[in-house]
C-alpha cells in the first residue's frame, strides 16, 4: 500500500498544459511509484521523472503521435506506458507535414487605452535610441585589435566624465577579406556592419581598416543612411601609420566625440519608438510554460503602443511555422517565412545535417526532446499579434507590429541581426543559465525557473519561474517585463551590462567559400 504522503493530485506536480495531451510536464522531481490522480484514476510513476520533463498519462504504442501543447512534437520510438518519462529514450522525431494555412488565425491587438513613454535619445532621423554609445565598426579582422585597444582607453572610470555616454565598443568581427563582397555572405556581412554604424544608439562612429581589405571602409560608408547627427570618422592603419599611431589617433577622435555626446540628453518618447529583439537560449520544458509566453504577452502589451516586436531563429520555430502563417497579414508575408524555412533545409543539409539536429544537450537535460517541443514553445515569444513582415537577416526593421527575422539559432549570432535590423532592446529568455550580454542594445535576461534566478541571481533580471507555482501568472509577468522594458529602455542598467558584457557578442552570419 501507497503511503498517503507519496500520493498527489496531479496537477498539483505537473501541468497539463491543453485537454488531450498525452503528456504533463513535472513541477518537481517525481519518484518511482508516486500515485498521483487524475481523471478519477491513479497513475503511478513508473521510474523517476525529473523536474521540467514530461510524464506519459497514457500507454501509446510505439509509432504513435505524442501531443503536447495540443501540437504534435514527436513519435514514440518503443511503447510507452502510463506514467513514464518520456524523453529521448522513447520519443523521437515526426516528419509533420502541414497544410499551411495564411490570415486564418490573426488576433486583432486593439491599439493600448493609455500611452506608455521612456526617456529615449531622439536622433535627427526620428529614430530613438536607448543608448548613446561610441563604436567602433571594423571593416576587417586585421583591424579588430587596433579598435579594441581603442576602446579599451574609454573603460572604467574614465568614463565618469561622461554622464550621457553609455560607453565606448569596439565591433570587431573576424572576416570582411578573403571572401566575395558580392557573395551572399559578404552582403550579409556589410549589411551587418551598415546597421550598426547607422544604429539609433550609436551617437558616435569610427570606421577602421586596415586598408587593403575585400570589405573596404569607404564601401562600408558608401551612401550610409545615417542619422544626420552621427558623428562620423574613417581611419585606416596603413595610412595613420600602424597600430600604436592609430590607436594614439583613435584616442584622440573619441575623446572628441565623447565631449560632444555628453552634451545630449534623454527626453520622453512614446513607446510605439521601441524596437524589441525577442530571442531565447539554454531553454528548458518550462519555457514555453513560463517565460515565453509571458514575453509574448509583453511583445502584445508593445504592439497594442504602436512599436515593433521581433521574433528570430528560423531553426527553433521549425516545426511550429504554421502558428505563424496563420498569424501572416498576407500570403505573401507567410510564404517569405516558409521560403526561409526551405533555404534552411538546403543549408543544413549541404552541411551533412538536418534541422532536427536540435534541441542541444543542454535543451534536452531541461526536459526538451525534438525540435517540434522545442519551437512550439520558441514561438510563444512572439505573443498573439498578426504576423506584419519576414525580414532576411540584419534588414532594417520598418514595419510596425510583430514580425520575424531570419537568423541562426547561435544565440550571438541571432542577436546580431537582430540589433544590426535596429532592435534598441533585446529580451532574452533562459532555463539553463545565459551569460549573454549586448552592445549597443542592452540585453534583458528573464529565468524560467526560480531555482535558476536564485542561482545566477547576478546574470538575471527577472524571475518567470512563479508561473509554475501559481504565485503568479503569465500576464501579470509579462506586464512585469514590459516595465522593465521601459525602465531599461530609459537607462536602468541590466544585470549584462553591469558586468560589463557586450563586447564579445558581436558575432555576424558568416555565410560562403573564404579564398
Amino acid at each position: 500500500m501507497v503511503d498517503r504522503a507519496e500520493t498527489a493530485e496531479l496537477r498539483e506536480v505537473a501541468l497539463l498544459l491543453r485537454d488531450g495531451d498525452d503528456v504533463a510536464v513535472a513541477t518537481e522531481d517525481l519518484a518511482e511509484g508516486r500515485v498521483l490522480r487524475h481523471d478519477g484514476g491513479g497513475l503511478i510513476v513508473a521510474g523517476a521523472v525529473p523536474r521540467g520533463h514530461k510524464i506519459a498519462l497514457r500507454d501509446l504504442a510505439t509509432g504513435a503521435q505524442i501531443h503536447k501543447y495540443g501540437q504534435v512534437i514527436g513519435r514514440a520510438t518503443a511503447p510507452v506506458r502510463a506514467g513514464e518519462h518520456v524523453h529521448a529514450q522513447n520519443l523521437g522525431m515526426d516528419a509533420v507535414e502541414h497544410d499551411y494555412e495564411f490570415g486564418t488565425g490573426l488576433v486583432t491587438i486593439p491599439p493600448a487605452a493609455t500611452t506608455r513613454t521612456f526617456e529615449g535619445f531622439r536622433r535627427a532621423d526620428g529614430r530613438v535610441g536607448t543608448r548613446n554609445f561610441v563604436g567602433i565598426v571594423t571593416s576587417v579582422n586585421c583591424s579588430a585589435s587596433t579598435a579594441r585597444m581603442i576602446a579599451d582607453q574609454f573603460r572604467g572610470p574614465v568614463m565618469d566624465m561622461y554622464p550621457q555616454v553609455d560607453g565606448v565598443v569596439a565591433l570587431a568581427h573576424d572576416s570582411g577579406c578573403g571572401m566575395v563582397p558580392a557573395s551572399e555572405g559578404g552582403q550579409i556581412l556589410r549589411r551587418t556592419l551598415r546597421g550598426f554604424a547607422t544604429h539609433p544608439n550609436i551617437g558616435g562612429l569610427i570606421v577602421l581598416g586596415l586598408g587593403c581589405e575585400m570589405l573596404g571602409v569607404e564601401t562600408l560608408l558608401a551612401d550610409l543612411d545615417a542619422p544626420a547627427d552621427t558623428l562620423i570618422e574613417r581611419m585606416t592603419i596603413q595610412d595613420t601609420g600602424g597600430i600604436r599611431a592609430t590607436v594614439r589617433a583613435g584616442t584622440t577622435v573619441v575623446r572628441g566625440m565623447l565631449d560632444r555626446l555628453n552634451e545630449r540628453r534623454r527626453e520622453t518618447v512614446p513607446a510605439s519608438e521601441l524596437i524589441l529583439g525577442l530571442n531565447c537560449g539554454g531553454s528548458d520544458g518550462y519555457s514555453g510554460i513560463t517565460a515565453n509566453p509571458a514575453l509574448g504577452h509583453a511583445s502584445d502589451l508593445l504592439v497594442a503602443q504602436g512599436g515593433r516586436s521581433v521574433l528570430a531563429e528560423t531553426p527553433e520555430v521549425f516545426g511550429a511555422e504554421h502558428l505563424l502563417t496563420r498569424r501572416a497579414v498576407s500570403r505573401e508575408v507567410g510564404q517569405r517565412l516558409l521560403d526561409r524555412i526551405a533555404w534552411w533545409h538546403k543549408y543544413v543539409e549541404a552541411g551533412g545535417g538536418t534541422l532536427d539536429n536540435n534541441p542541444s544537450p543542454g535543451n534536452k537535460a531541461g526536459g526538451l526532446t525534438t525540435i517540434l517541443e522545442k519551437s512550439l514553445g520558441a514561438v510563444a515569444k512572439g505573443g498573439a499579434a498578426p504576423l506584419s513582415a519576414v525580414y532576411e537577416y540584419a534588414e532594417r526593421i520598418t514595419e510596425p507590429g510583430f514580425a520575424f527575422m531570419d537568423t541562426p539559432g547561435y544565440d550571438p549570432v541571432s542577436v546580431t541581426g537582430l540589433v544590426a535590423g535596429g532592435a534598441t532592446v533585446v529580451c532574452f529568455t533562459t532555463g539553463r543559465g545565459s551569460v549573454l550580454g549586448g552592445k549597443p542594445a542592452p540585453v534583458i535576461k528573464i529565468a524560467t525557473n526560480s531555482e535558476i534566478f536564485g542561482r545566477m541571481r547576478d546574470d538575471m533580471d527577472l524571475d518567470a519561474g512563479g508561473i509554475v507555482t501559481g504565485d503568479t501568472t503569465i500576464t501579470a509577468v509579462g506586464e512585469d517585463i514590459f516595465e522593465t522594458i521601459l525602465a531599461v529602455a530609459s537607462g536602468r542598467v541590466t544585470a549584462s551590462e553591469d558586468l560589463d558584457l557586450g563586447r564579445d557578442e558581436f558575432v555576424p552570419w558568416q555565410l560562403g567559400a573564404v579564398t
